[in-house]
């Protein structure tokens, strides 16, 4: 939903070096994001979710003045790939996959993460190389895990931070934390956003059967209570896609269903059927959930949400229906809302959307802000 800027001479001339060339940026993230896997996984249309072409929608910086470069899984044989992850499991981050860019990575002006295992992990890889890009560093989960990691890990983080240009979060909750951690080190919300083009009208929705849909993988999701608020609702249903939540949740529930979305066209299809978009949270800091928020939203569906982790700031309490976390009764309130007045769901659906609109939230903005903070940082 959010309209591709136009691209004009002086946008262009923006993103340029003095010496005229586009700024440089090398996109590192984990292995299993490697690009050209990434690629050949979307045009087959087994990548599941609202994605573009390139991992994240990063590759829209080009249309942006930048040249990109990612980084490449490499072939590990079963010692290799034994080395590397058992020093990832030590350190907190894939070290050996950083040091494996070479001078791809020290060739870029800016160097963007996705999470906090990458940025650490370049931070590290680059301690010696005489040249160094500037870096961006991502958060994701370290602030929520910062009170529980032991003194020799954060002895260690704490030096990597030192060498990261600007560290970056995707929730006000978890700006706070890091600026309290990191009083001295400059630290910006930049909202997440998936790509936002492609939107479906809110139609109004049966509330009886009440179909109900979750999505999600994510370490943060509270399978546990949306089962509980399942064994009280009448006529109602649900459907768990999730590689993480436990199967065993569905014995004995003739109404619930967990299983994994194999194709973007199976996802699309338990979209189409589904009444309401259910996202059941514990208490976090990092806007878990917001990926699966935004594909409701733009699919046209009412969403419940636990209110936690910033999501408030992305949506408000008139676009999603939020509970406390936490709170199986709350939660069921909450869908039989949705099934007794299906017309006031759908128009919460539509002021969601309007404010997918009005905030900028999508993939475009995303990327433009990584663009114009790498800008600014080199004073392009």
């Amino acid at each position: 939903m959010d309209a591709q800027e136009p691209r004009v001479a002086g946008a262009d001339r923006a993103g340029r070096a003095h010496s005229g060339r586009p700024l440089r940026v090398f996109v590192h993230l984990a292995t299993d994001k490697d690009a050209a896997a990434w690629r050949r996984s979307w045009q087959a249309g087994t990548l599941v979710g609202v994605n573009d072409e390139t991992p994240y929608g990063y590759g829209r910086a080009e249309r942006m003045g930048c040249t990109l470069a990612f980084s490449r899984a490499h072939p590990e044989n079963p010692a290799a790939r034994f080395l590397r992850l058992g020093l990832r499991v030590l350190l907190g981050f894939d070290l050996l996959h950083a040091l494996r860019q070479g001078p791809a990575l020290t060739a870029a002006d800016v160097v963007w993460t996705h999470t906090e295992s990458q940025f650490l992990a370049v931070a590290a890889a680059l301690a010696f190389r005489r040249r160094r890009p500037k870096l961006v560093g991502q958060s994701v989960w370290l602030f929520d895990r910062w009170a529980r990691l032991g003194p020799l890990h954060r002895m260690l983080y704490r030096r990597l931070i030192r060498d990261v240009a600007v560290l970056t979060v995707h929730s006000t909750e978890n700006l706070a934390v890091a600026r309290t951690l990191f009083p001295g080190k400059r630290v910006l919300h930049v909202p997440f956003g998936i790509p936002s083009e492609r939107v479906a009208a809110p139609v109004r929705r049966p509330g009886h059967p009440l179909r109900i849909l979750a999505v999600g993988s994510d370490r943060d999701r509270d399978w546990a209570c949306l089962v509980a608020a399942l064994d009280g609702l009448k006529e109602a249903s649900a459907i768990i896609l999730s590689g993480t939540a436990p199967r065993r949740l569905a014995r004995g529930r003739p109404n619930l269903r967990i299983g994994q979305a194999r194709s973007q066209a199976e996802l699309a299809e338990q979209f189409a059927e589904a009444s309401v978009v259910c996202v059941p949270l514990k208490p976090n800091r990092h806007a878990s959930g917001i990926t699966v928020i935004q594909e409701a939203v733009l699919a046209g569906l009412p969403v419940v949400a636990t209110a936690t982790g910033g999501l408030e700031d992305y949506f408000g309490a008139d676009a999603v229906r939020y509970v406390p976390p936490g709170d199986p009764a709350a939660l069921r309130a909450a869908l039989l809302e949705i099934a007794a007045d299906p017309e006031a769901a759908r128009l919460r659906a539509v002021r969601a959307q309007a404010r997918m609109i009005e905030a900028g939230i999508g993939a475009e903005s995303y990327i433009r802000r990584h663009v114009d903070i790498s800008r600014e940082m080199l004073n392009r």
